[in-house]
């Protein structure tokens, strides 16, 4: 153990497990998440080299050969439950892709959710044999997030009773699906339905894509690998163009919405049921956002605490670069985030299943909300964890910039959430329709519940208070925080309900009066989410009883709210909710704050509790050897195979022999 790494977990002021129980629901989840890593990490069959030193076609290879591993072990192990499920894939791929992850992700959950007992008698029994393997063909290389533009029709056929698939444009064929290139047999494809001469917008299709004995495409399917991307190196995101592909009626997805043979149209009870399974990954996206910036903030924060640079006093040892105050304002508030948002994403995991749970008796009522707050959370956290990496990264010099440190895979791996299942401002859009929509209730009097209540409160919304006479904000105190945040919302709201009014005034078309009010809508919608995190975060305080935890816990939630007041100071001064003279009381607080975390630090990142084998870094290891172990790595490189490398012969030698 690195000394200096022995002595900052001596210094910590409470117990690592106890937190990291905290964060799993329970010592039992614990046990059995370390046990079911242990399964993958002590199994020799998902050893292999390091991919960093892989061509594209030999990573997907690697990662075939696991998906497919993974898959006959999980079966071996007599592993079912879908969390369980989930943290053996993620032991497996560690901070990467895999070819089949849509199948499991959102073909599965798809036909768990949206097809009727009968379907899922035939579709499951073969998906979960992996005798079909699928993918979820949505987005398409004209349309993405504007969904209602995708251009692939399915039209229906009474004579035969079947459905006619085609990609009638070039701007119609999908593109980007995970595993569609070369892996899957079949896709949810999502297209434009039409019988008895109507259009009755996106429905599910279960389409055959490869012969499921030869694996070659059928006649009318094109389908093929993308090529290479910014990242997801061992994924095949591919294309798919269909020409007059019949499938049977039952192929349709109809549990909600129906097609009679007759090929009359019965409607679902809701239109956005349609969309669930995109509901679903974004709400597990809001997870996965706290899990990529939490393993950032591990390398980062263990990396600082063995790296000595610089001087703080002349002729005195270098410091850690952890003790200067200026990397502490990088990392400390990326670590509060990154606790903020696992409680998040908690709350988003359950709230799904809680609505989905409604959905299935029946109950409609909550899906609105439900579609409104993971649009907005996935864009708030997305963007927030995106830029997030990159502070981590940074804060590791020189070498966070080298793929033993593992960041750069987190970053490109986790990019690219801020445009899949959403592009974040549309997203943040979707949401502010929701808001609102809501204002404009409330304003008429009815009675809003949920997440969204506060703007009940119309007497609140109104900003009665001045910059020369703010509301008082006890710094100290998080429910007044809390307070503030609700009153920041409710503001930005009502400014972007009046926005889009005067627009409307002036031009009297929605469309446009949207369009000119999208900076305030996109502010709205921000604000709301961000009240939503200090909400919950706060909340969650109240679980605490443990008094060293909660101690430091509440030291991070107060450096989440302040440090998100700091960074948007203007919407609060504004609101006149703080004074000018309060900003500086935030900056010396944030200090405070920073020095109360500082003896935490390596105990708050242990607490995530990322082995070595699965954090996948050198700079993030558990023993702070960093050194020692990246001139290792280094030596791994196909480059050091020969001390001369065969090129020197073909162009080098030449040129010197003619001079």
């Amino acid at each position: 153990m690195n000394p200096d790494m022995r002595r900052e977990r001596e210094n910590a002021t409470f117990e690592p497990e106890i937190l990291t129980n905290v964060l799993e629901g329970g010592a039992e989840k614990t046990r059995r998440r370390r046990e079911i890593e242990s399964l993958v990490i002590n199994d020799p069959d998902f050893h292999h080299e390091d991919v960093n030193f892989m061509s594209r076609s030999e990573r997907y290879d690697v990662a075939l050969k696991k998906s497919i591993t993974m898959f006959t072990k999980l079966r071996d192990y007599g592993i079912s439950d879908p969390e369980e499920i989930y943290l053996f894939k993620r032991a497996v791929r560690k901070n990467l892709h895999e070819p089949f992850g849509l199948h499991f992700v959102m073909f599965l959950p798809t036909v768990y959710n949206q097809c009727t007992p009968k379907q899922q008698d035939k579709w499951l029994p073969l998906s979960t044999s992996l005798q079909v393997i699928g993918t979820y063909a949505q987005t398409e290389l004209g349309h993405g997030t504007h969904i209602r533009g995708l251009e692939t029709t399915a039209t229906y056929d009474p004579a035969t009773q079947e459905f006619v698939l085609n990609s009638p444009t070039v701007t119609s064929i999908k593109w980007w699906p995970g595993g569609l290139g070369k892996t899957s047999n079949h896709a949810i494809v999502l297209a434009q339905l039409h019988t008895q001469g109507k259009c009755h917008g996106l429905h599910a299709f279960i389409v055959p894509i490869r012969c499921m004995k030869t694996h070659q495409p059928l006649p009318g399917v094109t389908v093929g690998d993308i090529g290479p991307k910014f990242g997801f190196d061992e994924v095949d995101n591919g294309f798919l163009k269909l020409d007059n592909i019949r499938i049977p009626l039952e192929n349709m997805l109809m549990k909600y919405a129906k097609v009679e043979p007759d090929g009359t149209y019965l409607k679902p009870p809701s239109d956005k049921l349609t969309y669930g399974t995109m509901v679903f990954i974004r709400a597990m996206i809001v997870g996965e956002a706290a899990t990529a910036l939490s393993k950032s903030c591990t390398i980062a924060i263990r990396y600082s605490a063995v790296r000595h640079q610089s001087e703080l006093r002349p002729g005195e040892p270098e410091p850690q670069i952890l003790d200067y105050q200026a990397q502490q304002y990088k990392l400390f508030p990326l670590l509060a985030t990154a606790y903020a948002f696992t409680f998040v994403g908690q709350y988003m995991s359950n709230t799904y299943h809680s609505i989905m749970g409604d959905i299935n008796q029946g109950d409609f009522s909550q899906l609105p909300e439900l579609h409104a707050l993971a649009a907005g959370l996935k864009a708030f956290t997305t963007w927030t964890v995106n830029a997030g990496i990159e502070v981590c990264r940074m804060a590791c010099g020189g070498h966070g910039y080298s793929h033993s440190s593992a960041l750069p895979d987190v970053y490109v791996t986790f990019t690219a959430t801020c445009t899949y299942e959403g592009e974040n401002t549309v997203m943040m859009l979707q949401t502010a329709r929701y808001l609102v929509k809501s204002y404009r209730q409330a304003h008429d009097g009815k009675k809003l519940s949920g997440i969204v209540s506060y703007l009940n409160e119309s007497q609140r919304i109104q900003p009665h208070h001045t910059a020369s006479r703010p509301t008082v904000i006890n710094i100290n105190d998080l429910q007044s925080l809390v307070e503030a945040y609700k009153l920041r919302a409710a503001r930005l709201v009502e400014m972007a309900a009046k926005s889009l009014q005067t627009e409307l005034q002036r031009r009297k078309n929605q469309e446009d009066a949207w369009n000119n009010s999208a900076i305030e809508l996109v502010r709205a919608s921000n604000a709301h989410c961000h009240y939503v995190v200090v909400k919950l975060f706060v909340a969650k305080l109240n679980e605490i009883g443990n008094t060293a935890l909660h101690s430091v816990l509440n030291s991070l939630a107060l450096l989440y709210t302040l440090h998100g007041i700091a960074q948007n100071s203007g919407d609060f001064l504004q609101a006149g909710l703080l004074s000018v003279p309060q900003l500086d009381q935030v900056t010396q607080r944030i200090k405070a704050l920073m020095a109360e975390i500082r003896p935490n630090a390596v105990a708050l990142v242990d607490a995530f509790d990322y082995c070595d084998d699965i954090l996948n870094s050198v700079l993030g290891r558990y023993d702070g050897n960093v050194y020692e172990n990246m001139f290792e790595w280094a030596k791994k490189s196909p480059l050091n195979h020969t001390e001369v490398h065969e090129s020197f012969y073909k162009h080098m030698k030449p040129l010197q022999s003619k001079l």
